[in-house]
């Protein structure tokens, strides 16, 4: 028998409840023992009320009274947050007991603790909800890929941001309108930062490049970028125009023996397979030297979907406890002595989109690329698209490959110039 205790019984917990429930035989069976949930923690008491009546009568308040119990094997996690949810972990830990999680952010941030720490008690700590929602993403990484290196992984990563641009792109909204009707439709939280800003989405990159690359890769050592300045002008320029769709994307390359890594908005080429993904959904586009290019695609959040990863982990696990392997051998290969060489964003080499906003005046345009072919930009197309209000005039260009810190030096000098109206608009392009 394999005893689990839950922390935190919120969307997500309720989900796990409802597939332990309605999987129970199935579950056991994969497992080859009786899998049960022993006791539920939450410091809500209404929560009782909103689950099953086989669990109302084994709430408590208090997590110690899990974490502490030698009856129970396995901790499911999931109370949100950074330092409440630490310290169930490792308090897990030392009791003896592995762990299923699905918290990003406290993974991405604490990853070497996380894992020496599991190491040292001899336990394991799963977390395939922490990324993709439903997508197996995280154990096809860790297993079904192993055979490869892996050379990129470009993410969407997040469903609202993702829904935000559909409908930018689709049905012709501006940033603002179609934040309200995520936020309506519950796929935006009512303070959306996290995800706006691109923070959800370099949470989760630095989870899947650590295990790709076998070392910690911080959070803070990622450029990120999000969507807040993105405007319905551009989206329909680089569509219309150009043949791009636009993306949040995260990628992560290895970059001649450094590691590219980035958050940023993107656009892609339509015959991309990111291009068809669309709304809420996410997909993860991984290319390994033996395996070639592969994409997992679904739903990336949402309480069925998260709830279905964590009761996949329960069940890999549970099986390991039953017999007594889990903790023989670590989930994630990490070595806490391993560095990896963080490529600088300013060392990025990629083509880029970018907006003017001019007076309407002769020579304008020869100074913009005479600025530009001074610092090494060079155009590969140019177009001016009608004019704009009180005589604005939007000039818009396609780069061939640049350095960053070149387009950064010539676009900081245009900006300064009299008949430059805005800063300059630049979004990258990945090819």
């Amino acid at each position: 028998m394999v005893n689990i205790g839950l922390i935190g019984c919120g969307i997500v917990g309720q989900g796990v409840l409802k597939v332990m429930e309605k999987h129970q035989a199935s579950i056991e069976r994969r497992v080859g023992a009786p899998v049960n949930i022993v006791k539920i923690c939450d410091l809500n008491p209404r929560v009782a009320d909103k689950v099953s009546a086989r669990y109302r009568d084994i709430f408590c308040k208090d997590p110690d009274e899990i974490i502490q119990d030698p009856e129970i094997d396995l901790v499911v996690e999931l109370v949100g947050g950074v330092d409440f949810a630490r310290k169930i972990i490792l308090q897990s830990f030392q009791q003896g007991k592995h762990v299923v999680t699905a918290n990003k952010a406290l993974l991405s941030q604490y990853w070497d603790e996380i894992f020496v720490q599991a190491r040292k008690y001899g336990v394991l700590i799963y977390f395939e909800a922490s990324v993709g929602g439903g997508i197996p993403i995280i154990e096809s990484l860790n297993e079904g890929l192993a055979a490869n290196k892996i050379e990129s992984i470009l993410g969407i990563l997040n469903g609202t941001t993702n829904f935000i641009l559909t409908k930018m792109s689709e049905e012709k909204m501006d940033f603002d309108k179609a934040l309200r009707q995520a936020q309506k439709l519950g796929f935006a939280e009512r303070n959306p930062s996290l995800d706006i800003k691109g923070i959800d989405s370099r949470h989760k990159i630095s989870i899947l490049a650590s295990i790709a690359f076998g070392s910690w890769i911080r959070p803070e050592d990622i450029y990120c970028q999000g969507i807040e300045k993105i405007s319905l002008q551009d989206v329909v320029n680089a569509d219309e125009e150009f043949g791009y769709a636009l993306k949040l994307l995260a990628i992560a390359k290895d970059d001649h023996g450094a590691i590219q890594i980035r958050v940023h908005p993107t656009l892609i080429s339509k015959e991309h397979l990111l291009t068809s993904v669309d709304n809420q959904y996410n997909a993860i586009y991984i290319s390994g030297d033996a395996s070639g290019d592969t994409m997992y695609y679904g739903q990336g959040a949402g309480q069925m979907p998260a709830a279905s990863a964590v009761v996949s982990d329960i069940i890999d696990l549970s099986r390991g406890i039953y017999y007594k392997t889990a903790g023989t051998m670590p989930y994630v290969h990490y070595d806490p002595y391993k560095k990896l060489k963080i490529r600088n964003i300013a060392e990025l080499e990629t083509k880029y989109y970018m907006r003017f906003t001019t007076k309407d005046k002769p020579g304008v345009l020869s100074k913009i690329s005479g600025i530009l072919g001074r610092n090494k930009v060079s155009i590969e197309s140019c177009f001016q698209k009608g004019y704009g209000r009180r005589n604005r005039v939007p000039i818009i260009m396609i780069t061939h490959k640049a350095l960053e810190k070149n387009v950064m030096k010539a676009l900081a000098e245009i900006n300064r110039l009299p008949v430059v109206q805005s800063d300059t608009v630049y979004i990258r392009i990945e090819e």
